[in-house]
């Protein structure tokens, strides 16, 4: 018999909770689920499975979303990620407070969360964070911010980061910086010549009205893209060869990336550098166009500027202080996060005298909003023993975990433990 879900509101100040049933979601399984609005207008959902490890799971999710949240926001999160609540986790999400960039903001909205399920249901166990994408700059963040209370008492046990956006704000989107630079030398279109100028650091100025559908024509416009390859011409062939040529982002993502640098960058001017660019690329020297030369001569510059990229940092760059064990797993072929981030996290975590913490592994997959579900399951297996042993696991011994757990779980096995990323900026043009 299916579990009914309880509506749950909470009060910080009050401490009261309302609560209406309404049921799971079918791939859940038998689970008992909560919805609610936090004091911030963070909507939630709570899944707990009928035979409970007495584990919590808190989630952060990716983007960052420029859509307006509602009580489905977290559900579509819930339902990808649900194998760890059949794997027996609790499991906890928010929609943040509102839509868009700040790594401080949902940390402090994922951290709410936690203490809602500690007021309604009591301590867990062991409470482990969990961030995907741009989660996993969040929950990064969120693990130095709420890890240890100031008494020293722990909030978090362990951190697993996956397909994580974790090179911290000021590294994470210099590649996406100089993606627009590069494409308005080859395409002038974006914004026009006979359209109000900007620079191209800010995204889109705040008063304009372009859509997403108007900058995929654009971007089609200019390379084909939406097209076979066979319907493009000559120049939109070059175009786009050169593009990818120099950035490091492949064909399937290229519209993605544009609109991150195009619609999240305004809303990173908006919401946290307030004006000052975080981003410059005075004196890059790009590679791999037909013609370099032609290139750094005419690419568009931008200078950051100190207040810029202060403010950035502060918000989404991190200080390696990791508290607990931290897991790691990326797809080689990541489209979206690339797998060096992974380099320049593991930098910041040894700088901070931390590496002992730290556990990176990495699977021969070329997508990023989710991997399979049996190597999320192999990972919240090694945390978990790694919690009971006070032994980091190998490499090795997740993808051995790995061939167990996909005899429940879907979508085989795919680590490489051998694999080393380079570093980030062998990748992203150095600056």
């Amino acid at each position: 018999m299916k579990t009914l879900a309880a509506t749950l509101l909470f009060s910080f100040t009050a401490g009261a909770f309302a609560q209406t049933a309404t049921p799971c979601p079918e791939s859940v399984g038998t689970a008992t689920c909560y919805t609610g609005v936090d004091a911030n207008g963070a909507h939630y959902w709570i899944a707990i499975p009928e035979h409970w490890n007495k584990t919590l799971v808190m989630h952060a999710h990716g983007g960052p979303r420029l859509k307006a949240i509602d009580r489905e926001t977290s559900l579509e999160d819930l339902e990808r990620f649900v194998v760890t609540v059949r794997q027996g986790f609790a499991w906890a999400g928010s929609s943040y407070r509102r839509p868009g960039y700040g790594a401080r903001m949902a940390a402090e909205d994922t951290e709410n969360l936690r203490k809602i399920f500690l007021a309604k249901f009591g301590k867990p166990q062991r409470t482990i964070l969990h961030g995907q994408s741009w989660g996993g700059n969040v929950a990064a963040k969120g693990i130095e911010l709420y890890g240890v209370n100031a008494d020293g008492s722990r909030n978090y046990d362990g951190v697993v980061l996956t397909n994580g956006v974790i090179a911290g704000g000021t590294r994470a989107y210099l590649h996406r910086a100089d993606l627009r630079a590069v494409y308005q030398f080859y395409c002038n279109n974006h914004p026009r010549p006979d359209e109000p100028q900007y620079p191209l650091w800010m995204g889109l100025p705040a008063d304009a009205k372009m859509s997403n559908k108007e900058l995929e024509a654009r971007v089609d416009e200019c390379t084909g893209l939406k097209h076979p390859a066979a319907q493009r011409s000559e120049q939109q062939r070059k175009n786009l060869a050169n593009i990818l040529g120099v950035i490091p982002v492949p064909e399937r993502t290229l519209l993605g990336h544009m609109n991150w640098a195009t619609f999240l960058f305004r809303d990173v001017n908006a919401k946290v550098t307030h004006g000052h660019s975080p981003f410059g690329n005075r004196n890059v020297v790009y590679k791999g166009s037909a013609d370099d030369a032609a290139l750094n001569r005419g690419v568009p510059r931008f200078d950051a500027d100190a207040q810029g990229v202060a403010a950035l940092a502060e918000d989404s760059d991190m200080t390696g202080k990791i508290p607990v064990p931290v897991i790691t797993m990326h797809a080689i072929g990541d489209p979206t996060a690339l797998v060096e981030y992974e380099s320049a996290y593991r930098e910041t975590v040894e700088k901070a005298g931390n590496g002992d913490k730290l556990l990176q592994t990495f699977t021969d997959e070329h997508e990023h909003s989710k991997l399979a579900d049996a190597e999320y399951a192999a990972l919240f297996d090694a945390l978990t023993q790694w919690l009971d042993s006070g032994k980091r696991p190998t490499p090795q011994q997740v993808a051995q975990r790995c061939a167990q757990t996909e005899k429940t779980f879907s979508g085989g096995c795919h680590f490489r433990p051998e694999y080393q990323p380079q570093p980030l900026f062998s990748r992203v043009a150095p600056r």
